[in-house]
């Protein structure tokens, strides 16, 4: 199975202490996803795409899945069969 890197558009919240929480982010297709939970949070590379940042392992309409923070730049793991 391949991936490859998917640069998506997240809206984001920053509390009172300037920590950014992920709260939705923006398929390539369009289609908006809320984000119902966010896991975990670590600095991490993507072994898949490459790169590296601050992951966050979230949970979408029943599924995990990681979203990754790369500098200035939000992308996600694009899975191929």
């Amino acid at each position: 199975m391949e991936s490859s890197k998917v640069y998506v558009d997240v809206v984001a919240r920053f509390d009172k202490d300037g920590v950014m929480m992920p709260m939705a982010f923006v398929w390539e297709d369009g289609r908006k996803y809320e984000i119902d939970k966010v896991k975990s949070k670590e600095r991490c590379a993507s072994r898949k795409a490459g790169g590296t940042g601050i992951m966050y392992t979230v949970v979408v309409a029943g599924k995990e899945c990681h979203l990754y923070f790369e500098f200035d730049k939000w992308f996600m793991e694009r899975k191929f069969a």
